[in-house]
């Protein structure tokens, strides 16, 4: 195997040290010994870390939708079948807060606590046991509460995007499921389970598509009057197995999907405008209108992954992008979104995330927190200091 250029420096670190064979003065064997050390260390870099000089992906990730194609210059994705420790995950805070019977709108009011999320990864899981990341509701009431369970993003910045999640849902009848972006109570896109409707003598899965709008709020939040309320049907159990579900959220449109398949559009102004964030939610009021319940057991609703491709609005990630993205028309400056469908449905298990070079400058959290990366430098850095100390013979 040749290594271009390595002999160039190896003879040029020979012929200073020829040069001082006889010479009481050793500092120029030492400089090549440096010169030596610092481009093997270097080479060694790169060839372990080639994402650090050179990244796919610097100008975004690509999605063609309606004959029209997108690019989104962040992401977010969580693949919590592996997440050990949720309360680490810089992507994700979980909520704790009260709401009455009268701010819940139900029979009940809701108590959001941090002890009904759980991490439980596939490496600890046992025979029968769903890895991912687990919302509880409880069947016992608390101050007349029903413990429930919220997880946002920590980002409020997505914009226009695409969302997707990897969720598995309670059949235990008495609660509502909800993965939906969120600006405020009037720019709401929400998909919702609500597990007491399931049939599966009818085989009947059906998903509310909900935009919140002024006018629903005028409604009493009732979306159902506006126009801007769909309701669905799932073809498979969505109780039984992990399903993909996807939000679309562009100019004027927001496209619905489960595992690929168009569930619904929405366009006009009760669209939102604003950049807002992703919640997780799974929660009981005893409402008879809606969730229902409280359950009659904890119900779990277990989340495989989530992924978030989008625009940012913060003026700081704008500018990141632009720093980063040099030339929009170069070989892999922009990356397809892997998408599930009925002829691919391996996506589900792509992530850019386990790629080091397809998600510079990203602010993805990674378990290991970069581990590996550090150690490197450290042990560098180390190297470096000695060889630079025994050339000025300081030591």
């Amino acid at each position: 195997m040749v290594w271009p250029g390595i002999g160039t420096v190896t003879a040029a670190a020979a012929a200073v040290a020829a040069e001082t064979k006889n010479s009481n003065n050793h500092r120029p064997v030492r400089l090549a010994f440096f010169v030596n050390i610092f481009y093997y260390w270097s080479l060694l870099f790169l060839i372990l870390f080639p994402a650090v000089v050179l990244a796919d992906c610097e100008c975004g990730y690509s999605l063609d939708v309606d004959t029209h194609q997108y690019v989104f210059t962040d992401l977010v994705e969580s693949n919590f079948a592996r997440l050990r420790d949720i309360s680490r995950d810089t992507d994700w805070a979980r909520q704790a807060f009260n709401l009455t019977k009268d701010k819940a709108r139900g029979d009940y009011g809701e108590m959001f606590a941090v002890d009904n999320i759980a991490a439980n990864p596939s490496s600890d899981g046992g025979e029968g046991v769903t890895a991912g990341l687990q919302l509880v509701v409880r069947n016992q009431l608390v101050d007349g509460m029903v413990p429930v369970a919220e997880i946002d993003t920590e980002r409020l910045d997505l914009y226009w995007g695409t969302f997707r999640a990897s969720i598995k849902v309670t059949d235990v009848p008495g609660t509502c499921a909800a993965f939906f972006w969120y600006f405020n109570d009037t720019q709401e896109i929400d998909m919702e389970f609500l597990s007491k409707d399931f049939n599966p003598s009818n085989k009947s899965y059906p998903v509310n598509l909900v935009l919140q709008s002024r006018e629903s709020a005028a409604a009493g939040y009732n979306a159902q009057s506006t126009g801007n309320f769909i309701k669905a049907y799932l073809p498979f159990d969505p109780t039984t197995a992990f399903h993909e579900y996807r939000i679309d959220y562009f100019p004027g449109q927001v496209f619905f999907y489960a595992d690929g398949l168009l569930l619904g559009t929405m366009k006009g102004a009760a669209v939102p405008t604003s950049p807002g964030h992703l919640i997780l939610q799974h929660w009981s009021n005893g409402n008879v209108l809606w969730s229902g319940g409280p359950p009659a057991e904890d119900a779990v609703l277990t989340i495989g992954y989530v992924k978030a491709y989008f625009n940012s609005s913060s003026t700081q990630r704008v500018q990141d992008w632009a720093n980063r993205c040099k030339e929009a028309a170069g070989q892999n400056a922009i990356c397809v979104i892997p998408t599930l469908d009925g002829t691919n449905p391996s996506p589900g298990d792509w992530f850019f995330s386990d790629h080091d070079n397809m998600t510079n400058n990203q602010t993805v959290y990674r378990e290991s927190g970069g581990a590996r990366l550090r150690g490197v430098w450290w042990l560098m850095a180390v190297v470096l200091v000695v060889a630079c100390g025994w050339t000025m013979e300081l030591w």
